[in-house]
């Protein structure tokens, strides 16, 4: 009891020593694993980016792309690939910033005006400021939503800046591509040369053989012959770092028993939903999915219902039925033959407080100037398209006489919609909604036919936590049994589970086939850590535990010939193919009559220029065409290529005597020129003399 009295005395010492060592333990872990330059996710020819400048544009980019999908939830999938496109983003501006400053590229103030205001504005402001009725850029919509900016809420201020950056940026960047492009010049010379390499014309007559007709068993491959290979070929095999792995999973499954819980669970709300007057109430309260009020036709009702719902009373209960993944219980609220299609014309007078209105008239103001616009068109309906122009608050209406088209019942606010409904086509009538009064006129509609709506009780059947536990515990004992890759097969196999082969991972990939968001499994891989045969501890992910055992680790760089002799194996054989063919050919001497024979091929006759890349219909060949013109004219040579080899004889070469079109060939070249540099190919070239390094396998 006295050391508990101590104890309770020196809590607070305790707590702070508790605390500090606690500190020191997370801020130790973290300096070790932060040593990536400390706080930056990567560097860029030296100019340091930090994980705080990557989250804040990563985070606008987020917001950009859910205000264009409309959906504040975007997957994982969807956010990696943010990340990655965030990345790519950031180095670009940085790279080719320093490339503008260089040449003292800006955008001024005037030229930003000119291209949001002036009178050919950048195309993105075309897109975005487009009348929808007349399909036309409106050059008032963008003075509108500029004079309105100040009054609108910070998220539209700062999207309307993003824009803008864009706008600027995509300016530099034109501007940028301009001057390259129109520093492309071809001198007289030069078309001269490519005049004759497309009109030249080399008589030839050849054999060819193709690789495909030489059994493998007639050449013999040695390791000389893959290392001779390998090593002219070297450079072409350079890759980035890889990670074989090989993975089981444990899958978190409902059970037969969460099954039946989740059925009882839903069949348990039947008798109170049965009674309840409030079915939106009731709905929202015990569903996951909110109530919805939708009128149903038989092309809308699920096909477990389609057949007699119908048929059945409003009140009535069907259920709990399974679907999907969940259990539900449906009720039949209301039945009604309504029209499926609507139309109408409208004018709108908003007033100060409804949504989405600018106006400062009150509302009384508002309701006086409905009535009076309501009496007009009653009296005299030739002029609804004239007052709605003069006076609907509604931009979409206004410019079209208020006409709004087919529309779907429902999709007008409730009390918009129920009036074009419920009255017949040429009724006048006024509505107020939370837009504000509305002047109608029904214009259409479609024939009635059956309707419901119905209230849906949905009840998603998930694993328990007990079957979680269970799971685990499967997951666990095996990971803690099976240490080794060894161990890990041999209990693979005792077990008959299903192992996962997943070769050539990349660093900052985001795709294991069977796994959702692999992230963790992938940056488990690159640990530099971790090594071959090493396996990992249990990773949860989603409905999954995951174990995994590294198999295989090749560095960025050449890989060795070991590593990709297999993959070179079908290029060496045709090279000694290429070799075994050439020999035959030189030993049956010039006539390719007999060659022809020797190989069951044929002799052909062709007119080749330089330029061919195709040599007949043996596929590109460029090789092949290149040492031909180096051939002299009447002379016999064999030439090995990719896919073939060939026995030649040239002929003569047709020299055009046609003067090149200097002008026609200058504007080809350059069209083709400048395609590539809208390609970004120049980006490329500067991005691959860059110095980056790239640290954000330590941060996502």
């Amino acid at each position: 009891m006295a050391l508990i009295g101590k104890i309770r005395q020196r809590s607070a010492l305790l707590v702070v020593v508790i605390g500090v060592a606690l500190a020191a333990f997370i801020l130790g872990d973290f300096a070790k694993r932060t040593n990536r330059h400390q706080m930056n996710i990567g560097t860029i020819n030296g100019e340091n980016i930090s994980i705080q400048e990557f989250n804040k544009k990563f985070d606008e980019n987020v917001k950009a792309t859910q205000q264009q999908q409309n959906n504040e939830h975007l997957s994982q999938d969807e956010m990696y690939r943010l990340r990655e496109s965030t990345w790519s983003q950031m180095v670009q501006n940085m790279i080719m910033q320093s490339e503008y400053d260089k040449l003292g590229l800006t955008v001024t103030s005037d030229e930003l005006f000119d291209e949001i205001q002036g009178p050919n504005p950048h195309p993105a402001v075309i897109s975005n400021f487009t009348n929808p009725e007349t399909g036309a850029f409106d050059r008032k919509l963008v003075l509108d939503y500029l004079q309105n900016l100040d009054k609108m809420r910070p998220e539209a201020k700062n999207q309307w800046l993003l824009f803008e950056r864009y706008i600027k940026d995509d300016r530099l960047r034109t501007k940028y591509q301009t001057l390259i492009s129109k520093s492309y010049h071809m001198p007289k010379a030069f078309a001269e040369l490519v005049n004759h390499e497309k009109n030249d014309k080399l008589h030839l007559t050849l054999v060819g053989v193709r690789y495909a007709s030489i059994a493998d068993s007639l050449v013999n491959v040695t390791d000389a012959d893959y290392q001779a290979f390998y090593n002219e070929n070297k450079k072409s095999f350079e890759k980035e770092a890889t990670r074989d792995i090989e993975y089981i999973n444990f899958k978190i499954e409902a059970s037969a028993e969460d099954n039946q819980n989740a059925f009882k669970t839903v069949e348990s709300l039947k008798d109170e939903f049965a009674r309840t007057a409030n079915n939106e109430s009731f709905v929202n309260a015990n569903s996951e999915s909110r109530y919805d009020s939708s009128w149903l036709s038989r092309n809308n009702v699920s096909v477990a219902l389609e057949s007699f719902i119908f048929d059945e009373q409003p009140g009535y209960i069907y259920g709990p039925y399974y679907e999907d993944g969940f259990y539900k219980l449906v009720k039949l609220v209301r039945k009604d033959e309504r029209a499926d299609s609507l139309k109408a014309n409208h004018i709108l007078i908003a007033y100060k407080g409804a949504l989405r209105s600018d106006q400062s008239r009150t509302e009384d103001q508002a309701k006086t100037l409905a009535d009076s616009i309501y009496n007009v068109v009653k009296k005299q309906p030739s002029k609804f398209g004239e007052l709605a122009s003069l006076f609907s608050d509604d931009n979409s209406a206004k410019n079209n006489g208020g006409d709004l088209g087919w529309f779907t019942d429902g999709q007008m606010v409730p009390e918009f919609n129920n009036f074009v409904l419920r009255n017949k086509v040429g009724t006048y009538g006024l509505v107020q909604t939370d837009f504000g009064y509305h002047v109608i006129e029904v214009t259409g509609k479609t024939a009635p036919q059956p309707k419901i709506q119905l209230a849906t009780i949905v009840y998603q059947v998930t694993p328990s936590s007990t079957t979680y536990q269970n799971t685990f515990a499967k997951a666990s004992k095996f990971a803690s049994e099976n240490k080794t890759a060894e161990q890990f097969n041999k209990a693979v196999e005792a077990e008959s589970l299903n192992k996962r082969v997943v070769p050539s991972l990349r660093e900052m990939g985001n795709n294991i086939p069977g796994i959702d968001n692999p992230r963790q499994i992938i940056r488990w891989a690159f640990d530099e850590k971790t090594k071959v045969g090493d396996v990992s501890t249990i990773f949860e992910l989603d409905n999954n535990f995951v174990i995994a055992v590294l198999t295989k680790k090749s560095d960025k760089g050449i890989p060795s010939l070991n590593d990709i002799k297999e993959n070179i194996k079908p290029q060496v054989i045709n090279r000694k193919k290429g070799e075994y063919v050439v020999e035959k050919m030189n030993q049956a001497g010039q006539d390719l009559e007999h060659i022809a024979q020797e190989f069951n091929s044929h002799v052909e006759t062709t007119d080749l220029a330089f330029d061919s890349r195709m040599l007949l219909n043996y596929g590109q060949e460029s090789k092949v065409i290149g040492k031909i013109f180096a051939m002299p004219e009447n002379s016999f040579s064999t030439i090995a290529g990719s896919t073939a080899a060939f026995a030649v004889k040239t002929g003569t070469i047709d020299v055009t005597s046609a003067e090149p079109q200097v002008e026609q060939l200058a504007n080809e070249s350059r069209s083709a020129f400048e395609s590539s540099v809208r390609n970004n190919v120049y980006f490329r070239a500067i991005e691959k003399i860059s110095d980056i390094k790239d640290n954000r396998k330590s941060f996502y």
